[in-house]
């Protein structure tokens, strides 16, 4: 399956750990040296959201901020009641900044509610349509735009070209000699499609068991 349109124009997800395993096979049948990785890390988790407003508010709070700190300055806003398209256009940014946004995330949270986004149209819209809509907004990229493709709308083909994991664990799972670009991961993984969603999935764990394996003892 794929997240682009097929023939009948319908858009291909993953919904589930057996529609996952169904393009991880495939995938494996593609490029066979997923098959060790899928012998290391087993199913990875699709951890998949809700998506909607909440999502994409969440992704540009926490750029550039430590999981933690990320979630300290949620839960402050959280609290605050100002979590909400409504609560955010009726705070004066004093408000806003006192429960923990800098003046440019401000001003990236003002741009997402100007666009006010159709987040059920967002569903049956094909993958580049979705990132147009998204990365018009001031301070969503590309990166952002793809992650909410893969965990709100579970998309089939997405693979996050610049994401530094993917791009390490593809650099020791084709034994390259130094980490791909963008570029040249995008025509590496071209013979992947559609099954790209399950080789991120694969890739980030990858990238974890390779962090453990090569992690020095104190």
């Amino acid at each position: 399956m794929s997240a682009k349109t097929n023939k009948t124009n319908k858009i291909e997800t993953i919904e589930n750990v057996q529609s996952l395993e169904r393009h991880i096979k495939h995938l494996i049948n593609i490029e066979p040296r997923f098959g060790l990785v899928y012998k290391q890390v087993g199913t990875p988790s699709l951890r998949r959201n809700e998506g909607g407003f909440n999502e994409l508010m969440r992704a540009m709070v926490g750029q550039q901020l430590s999981v933690a700190a990320a979630a300290s300055i949620w839960n402050k806003l959280d609290l605050a009641g100002v979590t909400t398209p409504q609560a955010i256009k009726d705070a004066d940014d004093e408000a806003l900044r006192i429960n923990g946004l800098s003046r440019q995330k401000i001003r990236y949270l003002r741009s997402l509610i100007e666009h006010d986004i159709n987040f059920d149209a967002l569903k049956i819209m094909p993958d580049e349509e979705v990132i147009t809509t998204l990365t018009a907004v001031t301070g969503i990229g590309r990166w952002t735009a793809e992650m909410y493709l893969l965990f709100s709308l579970g998309r089939a083909d997405v693979l996050a070209v610049d994401d530094l994991a993917i791009k390490v664990g593809a650099m020791d799972l084709l034994k390259l000699d130094t980490r791909p670009t963008p570029k040249q991961l995008k025509e590496l993984s071209e013979p992947w499609s559609p099954h790209r969603s399950a080789a991120s999935l694969l890739l980030w764990a990858h990238y974890g068991w390779l962090k453990n394996r090569d992690a020095v003892p104190l």
